[in-house]
């Protein structure tokens, strides 16, 4: 028997005998599929989906996953196709071989474009299959451990895609053995400078340390055993990775880090958790504000333990983690642990609905969102490590990254809340939507149905879901306003071609589609309002020469106010109803409004394909933002007499600022104005008071 075969036999000895049989074709028929080639390293190419299944098999994972893990380069490496999969070793096997499966077959414009679309292509199987994770985690820990052989910025650009990614899945998804595995590897390759001297650091200091360590566990297991407990206790050196980190948020040197070792109590059930924590508080003083009770409110991969800091002997910090052994198996496989140990289904279902339902998010931001590199961005938002915990107003628990917002909150309860949400009282106070959450907060969305959201939420929302519902209703509006635009702006250039827009039948829109590549009217349409066509080509191209001669010139085009995102007023020279005004086509943003005298736009305006003849419309029901500056007198109470009068004058207070020291000072103002009348009547009202010396309105 071939030495292989009796590993692929050894490693895989739990299986069933067909399931066994499976394994092994499926190792002939890979090694068979990559005869010839060799790893960077100069091994045989087969060593390493050999090494992958051999890590799936510590977990104890079924043979499909196994099989799988033997063929997962196949189809990338070889000529070997799915149907050949599916053919041979079952539709299951074939379809956790292509979600494994990269797309190098595919052309991607940039590295980026690529490692986005793999991820897609991942999730997309992972969601229905979860083992697809399992196997890239597998095949990513192999190739990690095995990076030594590529050229120095390859194994950098791997590392960090490790770090930023798989690590932090295999964390999601309560991996951790692996994830902190991975997380050493990656800093070994990113910064092997730093890691040299660290591990050096460690070692030595696992010498200095090891009489202290070993009288602390002594302790620690006699004065359980004292008290009646049966526990299984271990002390753990924390891993490299996580020391670094901490030197680095704290600003600590290695010897200013002295809680590098833990140690861990395994008992038999949840009681007895809770009584070995007061147990160990009695031997040693606990560190105030350094208790977490993830029993109680488990982290969102399933994760649970008691975890306590203390006093120890000579000062010595030390970490205590305290579980169940179901807990331990969870924690130490996670996601794993359903092939692993199937007698404990009541603990492990709800780890297992925590981990879809984060998938299933993952997916929405997927179908959502069209750009593969924003996606990426979204996954690793979601993959943030660290989390809040807060309540609903009826007591439910929410599980939210560290610096999530109310808007992020809204949108984990339902879509439609936070699309609808218009304010939030945190602990029964009424507080901005950007105000950062915290541990504990109870939180309550005010929702109306006017509501919807507002593009200054993409500032400070964190979490993927938000980002990508804000995102995708930006896009929809945006859309559908700069074709209501780009009708109006075509309907404009037809009346200058005297031609009536109801002549033109679906027959010559067709041919007009044809010749432009346009997938409909609608894209036609957005296009010209957004700057991308110009309406008197198409207007031209719809005539067919059938225009009218002597062109006119176009009549003004009409600006309201209420066209939403397809229309922006330049924040140079705020116009308000009242101002003589240009409106000049940006490519992309669709027209952009500026005041005549605006200098931002004497160099284009002598490009009369960009410049459009705009005027306001005569009835105008909304507030426009304006700037003003005011020098005043150094009085007291100035300030406020400026408010009132502005308050006064039915205006509202956008913004303030100040500047100058001495006898006068300057204050900005951005107010809220219905038209010119409006403004005028203001800054009158303002000019009254006698400590103002000089208003202006401001202009670029």
């Amino acid at each position: 028997m071939p030495e292989e075969t009796q590993s692929i036999r050894e490693i895989a000895g739990y299986l069933k005998p067909e399931d066994l049989f499976q394994v092994e074709s499926a190792y002939q028929f890979s090694e068979a599929a990559h005869k010839g080639q060799f790893r960077i390293s100069g091994d045989p190419y087969i060593s390493h989906p050999l090494a992958v299944s051999k890590i799936l098999a510590e977990w104890r994972l079924d043979g499909q996953t196994l099989t799988a893990a033997l063929l997962h380069d196949v189809m990338e490496d070889t000529e070997v196709t799915k149907e050949q999969i599916s053919g041979l070793f079952g539709h299951p096997v074939a379809d956790l071989v292509d979600g494994v499966s990269k797309l190098d077959r595919l052309e991607f414009q940039t590295q980026e474009d690529a490692q986005a679309e793999n991820f897609r292509k991942m999730l997309l199987a992972m969601a229905s299959d979860v083992r697809v994770i399992l196997i890239k985690l597998a095949d990513r820990l192999h190739n990690m451990r095995t990076l030594d052989a590529m050229n120095p910025a390859k194994r950098k650009r791997i590392a960090r895609e490790t770090l930023e990614i798989y690590a932090q899945i295999a964390n999601r998804m309560g991996l951790n053995s692996i994830y902190q595995e991975l997380e050493d590897l990656s800093f070994k390759h990113l910064f092997p400078y730093r890691y040299r001297v660290l591990s050096k650091a460690i070692k030595a200091a696992r010498g200095n340390r090891r009489e202290v360590v070993g009288k602390i566990l002594e302790n620690i297991v006699q004065r359980l055993k004292e008290s009646g407990i049966d526990a299984q206790t271990t002390g753990r050196e924390k891993h490299l990775y996580s020391i670094y980190r901490k030197m680095v948020e704290k600003e600590l040197s290695f010897s200013e880090v002295q809680d590098i070792y833990g140690f861990r109590v395994v008992v038999k059930d949840i009681p007895t958790c809770y009584y070995a924590l007061g147990v160990l508080h009695g031997l040693y003083k606990p560190i105030p504000g350094k208790f977490k009770d993830y029993i109680a409110l488990p982290k969102s991969n399933g994760y649970q333990s008691l975890h306590t800091s203390l006093f120890g002997p000579y000062g010595t910090p030390i970490e205590i983690q305290i579980r169940t052994t179901e807990m331990h198996k969870i924690a130490e496989a996670g996601v794993a642990s359903h092939w692993l140990y199937k007698s404990s289904e009541a603990n492990l279902s709800e780890m297992q609905r925590k981990t879809h339902q984060w998938l299933q998010s993952l997916l929405e931001s997927l179908g959502e969102s069209t750009d593969s590199v924003e996606f990426l961005e979204h996954l690793k938002v979601d993959l943030f490590p660290d989390e809040i915990y807060v309540f609903t107003p009826k007591g439910k628990i929410l599980v939210l990254p560290k610096g999530a917002t109310p808007v992020d909150f809204a949108y984990s309860v339902h879509t439609d809340i936070g699309s609808r949400c218009l304010s939030v009282r945190i602990n029964g106070e009424l507080k901005p939507l950007r105000t950062p959450l915290r541990n504990g907060d109870t939180v309550e969305i005010l929702t109306a149905p006017y509501a919807k959201p507002n593009p200054a939420w993409l500032e400070y929302v964190i979490t993927g879901k938000a980002r990508t519902h804000i995102r995708h209703y930006l896009k929809t509006m945006q859309y559908e306003q700069s074709a209501q635009l780009g009708e109006k702006l075509l309907n404009q250039a037809m009346a200058a071609l005297r031609i009536d827009p109801d002549s033109i039948d679906d027959a010559r829109w067709e041919k007009v589609l044809r010749a432009t590549g346009a997938k409909s009217r609608q894209d036609i349409l957005t296009d010209i309002g957004l700057g991308r066509r110009l309406g008197i080509v198409v207007a031209k191209r719809l005539a067919n020469g059938e225009a009218h001669s002597g062109e006119e010139k176009p009549s003004p085009l009409v600006i309201r106010g209420s066209e939403g995102m397809a229309v922006e007023f330049a924040k140079c020279c705020s116009p308000i109803p009242g101002d003589p005004i240009l409106g000049f086509i940006k490519k992309g943003q669709g027209l952009i409004i500026h005041t005549h005298d605006c200098p931002m736009i004497r160099k284009t305006r002598v490009d009369p394909s960009k410049c459009l003849d705009v005027e306001w419309d005569s009835e105008i029901n909304r507030q426009f933002d304006v700037s003003i500056r005011i020098e005043v007198r150094n009085q007291r109470g100035v300030l406020a007499r400026l408010a009132a009068e502005i308050a006064a004058a039915g205006s509202n207070i956008e913004n303030i600022s100040m500047e100058g020291e001495g006898s006068y000072t300057t204050i900005n103002f951005t107010l809220q104005v219905s038209n010119r009348m409006h403004l005028a009547q203001v800054m009158r009202s303002l000019r009254k008071i006698p400590d103002v010396a000089r208003i202006s309105r401001v202009k670029a």
